[in-house]
């Protein structure tokens, strides 16, 4: 009997470790203050991103999640579609942000028609310097409010999904993030 489970102790340990840090609680190792790592990625809509060049146009929303085409992503994946032009009232530029492929990204981002870009962190190198790997080497749902000076200003580590995109603009009327002026 020992033995059985010495077994299935060393395939549960195998198993976990194969995915990546798999049953670990992500790092939190940024507050709101800090600044945000800068990054280049590429994205759904085939252009690449760096996180300073789009601060010049204003503060940028970086909506993390874990896997494409899962029940709770797409909810927040729609959520950003359909309501999507709340957030637009603001001076802003957001993303949804994975360490999925820039190929899956494409995909669910075209099945959901999604009209902003989906992030791809394929090499989970900027998800690390983020502190959202938590379980099975995924991103945790947490979304990051960066102001144009690079300084995080708020994360939102209680994401609902089904309202995500009414909760990003409510808490960028709390930010008092510049609205865009209309003509």
């Amino acid at each position: 009997m020992k033995i059985v489970r010495t077994a299935i102790s060393a395939i549960v340990a195998i198993t976990l470790a194969a995915f990546g840090q798999a049953g670990a609680e992500e790092k939190v190792s940024l507050s709101e203050g800090d600044e945000a790592p800068d990054f280049t990625l590429p994205s759904s809509d085939g252009n690449d991103y760096t996180l300073s060049e789009v601060l010049k146009d204003g503060p940028v929303v970086l909506a993390w999640f874990p896997k494409a085409d899962t029940p709770g992503c797409t909810a927040q994946c729609k959520s950003y579609a359909q309501n999507g032009d709340m957030i637009k009232q603001y001076n802003v530029t957001y993303f949804m942000i994975s360490v999925d492929t820039v190929e899956d990204n494409t995909k669910f981002a075209n099945k959901y028609n999604a009209d902003f870009p989906i992030l791809s962190d394929a090499s989970k190198e900027t998800a690390e310097e983020y502190g959202v790997i938590g379980k099975w080497g995924l991103p945790s749902r947490h979304t990051f409010y960066i102001g144009t000076d690079g300084k995080i200003m708020k994360i939102d580590r209680d994401i609902k999904t089904a309202t995500t995109a009414e909760d990003t603009a409510a808490i960028l009327e709390e930010l008092e993030v510049e609205k865009v002026k209309s003509t």
